[in-house]
């Protein structure tokens, strides 16, 4: 299987294209009549050889790869999907309800039949925009064109070129808005274009080391992409519009990325961290924490602090700090717990009368 699309409303239904030249129509809801206890599901559409010319379908021996499905679309309608191949630089369009033959064809070329006219490249991926208007393909002659949904027959609205596309794996897409073009390059950039100025030169992000292959814009956070390259990164970028150079100036854009790598901990670090977690604190840590604790005194422990400080030695009594028989009777706490019977000298410190 090499692209696969799930249905813009019902996420049951999916459409898949492979190597053999096939792509299927699939419904999770669909129960398979094996009997075995993995999930499996049969397809409930399939149609073979989807852009193989009439000659070459006569020929039984072929390299898959030259028949292949690069990219299939399920369209914003919910009933046509979109498909393009390796072998022609041709898009085609089937109709759910009946798929003996494509409902409509677009090309570059005037004439997609003609392979005399020029030579035919491959498509590698197809997009759309939300408004289901604006179709994208990136072709494997280093160019991305724009269709019009509802002008097919006119051939491709715009085209847009200044990246490398040397394999298969390198993917566009259009924003939601239908504003700009993001695509991936062979030559380890991403490029941006603006779809009202495809004269202008693309905005280059650089970052990469290998191929970016797989782009994609972010659905909530205008200004924001994604790109995945084969250097084993993902990178984040957020885009400035009035701060972009041109590609004419070899320049990067101003464009701030975030780099993220993810990596697992080898067996010896992970086994060391958690050692270092289990550790039990040093009992010297409790006592410096202890000594550290400022002494509460409450009046009814003056007595016992009384008796203890008599037997501790006179550097230690130098260390505690007693509170005054001044501050004990004026402190707040003093108000409901009147002084000792030791103390009292006069019938006032019996009762505490308050002014």
């Amino acid at each position: 299987v090499k692209s696969m699309c799930s249905h813009p409303t019902n996420s049951d239904l999916l459409v898949s294209g492979s190597r053999d030249g096939c792509f299927a129509l699939w419904d999770l809801r669909c129960k398979s009549s094996s009997h075995k206890k993995e999930f499996c599901i049969n397809s409930t559409g399939m149609v073979k050889g989807a852009h193989l010319s009439p000659l070459s379908k006569r020929i039984r021996r072929r390299k898959a790869a030259s028949s292949s499905i690069t990219s299939v679309l399920y369209l914003k309608d919910e009933i046509t999907i979109a498909t393009a191949g390796a072998p022609d630089s041709a898009l085609k369009f089937w109709d759910t309800r009946k798929l003996k033959a494509p409902i409509a064809q677009a090309s570059p070329q005037s004439d997609p039949t003609n392979t005399t006219e020029k030579r035919a490249h491959g498509i590698v991926s197809l997009s759309q925009d939300s408004s289901g208007t604006l179709l994208t393909a990136s072709c494997k002659d280093n160019r991305i064109y724009l269709y019009n949904i509802l002008q097919l027959d006119k051939g491709p609205a715009q085209s847009f070129s200044g990246c490398r596309i040397d394999s298969f794996f390198v993917r566009t897409m259009i924003s939601p808005d239908g504003e700009n073009i993001l695509s991936g390059s062979s030559d380890g950039n991403a490029y941006i274009w603006q779809v009202n100025k495809p004269q202008v030169d693309p905005t280059i992000l650089k970052g990469h080391d290998f191929e970016v292959t797989a782009v994609d814009w972010s659905p909530s956070e205008i200004g924001k992409v994604a790109t995945a390259s084969d250097d084993f990164t993902v990178r984040l970028w957020n885009i400035e519009n009035n701060r972009c150079s041109n590609a004419s100036s070899n320049a990067t854009s101003s464009a701030s990325r975030v780099k993220r790598r993810v990596t697992a901990f080898s067996n010896t670090e992970a086994k060391e961290r958690l050692e270092m977690n289990n550790e039990p604190e040093s009992p010297q840590k409790h006592s410096s924490v202890n000594q550290s604790m400022p002494i509460i005194r409450t009046p009814e422990t003056q007595k016992k602090t009384a008796s203890l400080s008599s037997s501790l030695s006179s550097s230690e009594e130098d260390k505690v700090c007693e509170r005054t028989p001044e501050t004990a009777v004026n402190s707040p706490s003093s108000v409901l717990n009147p002084p000792s019977s030791v103390k009292r000298r006069t019938i006032r410190d019996y009762f505490l009368v308050t002014p």
